[in-house]
């Protein structure tokens, strides 16, 4: 763990029935995160500091800095005062490519999508993820109601993001944990690549909404289901159509909403409802 890890106690008044009492609850903790690359700042996130190395990697996958773990050279996390550096090194010529698009970005940004210039790089084409798995509907189902006994953070804070990914007949292996929900997403992705982990054979279960962003993510990935638990956005429909993906959300105890892609699910072990 980094500093004082991803929790903190804080004291609390706690008001019930009517009688203040002190009390206290665990907290996530939130902290700066500068990712950079080759001694220049990317970016800085709001984040939970643990599981740093795989936020680095991940991060780098999702943004298109790299394609595989080993274009990474070396990593380094250096705490201070102000917050933490996940400081990566690149090999020659994925920094020779990142040092050119970061000469391209001239001119001011605005709040929004930082250091993006057009509407064709807040909106590219995603990756297409032409997996031909498929899986049980009642298994995904399974699935997204076995992740909440695996969310170790938010157990004790209810107040934290988790991505997990899963196969079948193999369950969840990875669960990553954040305060942003991009953040954890990032996380899973770095540990996947880390550990090898072939993907285009399970999911991506999220336990927030699903943003264009997530979609883009899950096919830099290259998993060809995402499944969460909140509603998606509209462009992150058109998104997953557009990538291959089939997207589950509003994931409930009883079932979920299928939006993209539904001839990957084999609904046979499912019982008929009648009209």
């Amino acid at each position: 763990m980094i500093g004082n890890g991803p929790l903190q106690q804080r004291a609390k008044l706690l008001w019930r029935g009517g009688n203040p009492t002190p009390s206290s609850r665990y907290v996530a903790e939130e902290r700066a995160i500068a990712l950079t690359f080759g001694g220049s700042t990317n970016a800085v996130m709001m984040a939970t500091p643990v599981d740093l190395e795989d936020f680095g990697v991940g991060f780098a996958l999702t943004e298109g800095i790299i394609e595989q773990a080993d274009e990474i050279a070396s990593i380094e996390i250096v705490e201070s005062s102000l917050g933490i550096e996940v400081q990566m090194w690149l090999a020659r010529y994925r920094a020779d490519e990142l040092s050119a698009r970061r000469r391209a970005m001239t001119g001011p940004v605005g709040c929004g999508l930082c250091g993006i210039e057009s509407l064709e790089q807040a909106c590219p084409t995603p990756r297409h993820v032409s997996s031909t798995a498929t899986f049980r509907a009642r298994d995904l189902l399974n699935a997204m109601s076995a992740l909440a006994p695996l969310q170790e953070l938010n157990q004790k804070t209810r107040g934290v993001h988790a991505a997990a990914f899963w196969q079948p007949n193999k369950g969840i292996g990875l669960v990553r944990e954040d305060v942003g929900r991009h953040n954890a997403l990032d996380k899973l992705a770095g540990a996947l690549m880390r550990e090898n982990v072939v993907r285009a054979g399970g999911a991506i279960l999220l336990t927030s909404r699903v943003s264009v962003e997530m979609v883009q993510k899950t096919a830099r990935i290259g998993a060809p289901v995402l499944v969460a638990v909140s509603a998606p956005t509209s462009l992150a429909v058109e998104t997953a159509d557009q990538a291959g993906i089939t997207l589950i959300a509003v994931a409930r105890a009883d079932g979920y909403e299928i939006f993209t892609h539904p001839d990957r699910l084999i609904f046979s072990d499912c019982p008929t409802v009648a009209a």
